[in-house]
């Protein structure tokens, strides 16, 4: 139940992180963002000191230490990989072209006789 209220406070305290940005409409807005960020922090560690948000927090961690694994590609490979991409992109929208107008000619010329001027 603790861990509920907790995440209700900090809810609130968030919420009012945002209320404040538009209620101080006249103030600065580097004064309005910093209250939002403000709201944010606070509220962020008051979640962290509820037993979902440490479950929360060690899933992140665990989620940035599996993405130091990943073996990123090379500039080198990357830049070739998107000019297949753009060339495929390219043949594709010539075949689909060309079947398009195929086909256009076929019914329109051949089977229904109409012919273009």
């Amino acid at each position: 139940m603790a861990d509920k209220i907790k995440f209700v406070l900090a809810l609130l305290v968030m919420v009012a992180g945002i209320a404040g940005f538009y209620l101080l409409a006249n103030q600065p807005m580097i004064v309005r963002v910093l209250l939002v960020l403000g709201g944010v922090l606070v509220a962020a560690a008051i979640a962290w000191k509820t037993e979902p948000g440490q479950r929360f927090f060690t899933f992140a961690n665990e989620a940035v230490i599996e993405a130091r694994k990943v073996v990123w590609p090379s500039r080198k490979e990357t830049v070739q990989t998107t000019l297949m991409v753009f060339a495929f992109a390219v043949v594709m929208a010539l075949f689909l072209y060309i079947t398009d107008k195929s086909l256009e000619w076929v019914l329109y010329d051949l089977v229904l006789g109409w012919k273009k001027s």
